[in-house]
């Protein structure tokens, strides 16, 4: 059970609440009680874009199907090929910069 035991109750017009609501939708909450406490106890809300976090992901899933085929015909020939080794430093590169380029970001937010 909750040890929240007090009620704050607030009028709003329909234009307040629908910017309540995009606001909510912005920042990916979808309780109201749960935005307006963060929002009064913290003085913010902080909203992120995590597309670049879904580009990184993409780019560590295909690097890492990449990795296992590698793997599995180094394993069933004994060898590997140089532009397959290149191929994993390339995307391995890629990934850094994207990662190295958000954290330039969200230092950037201090």
């Amino acid at each position: 059970m909750s040890n929240r035991t007090f009620t704050i109750r607030a009028r709003v017009t329909p234009e307040e609440m629908q910017i309540i609501n995009d606001r909510m939708e912005a920042v990916g909450i979808n309780n109201v009680s749960t935005y307006l406490r963060k929002l009064v106890l913290t003085g913010y809300v902080i909203e992120m874009d995590m597309s670049d976090f879904k580009e990184i992901l993409r780019l560590v899933h295909i690097c890492s199907n990449n990795l296992n085929q590698y793997a599995r015909r180094a394993n069933e020939t004994g060898s590997i090929y140089k532009t397959d080794i290149d191929d994993l430093k390339r995307s391995h590169e890629q990934i850094l910069c994207l990662l190295g380029e958000i954290l330039d970001k969200l230092g950037s937010m201090q």
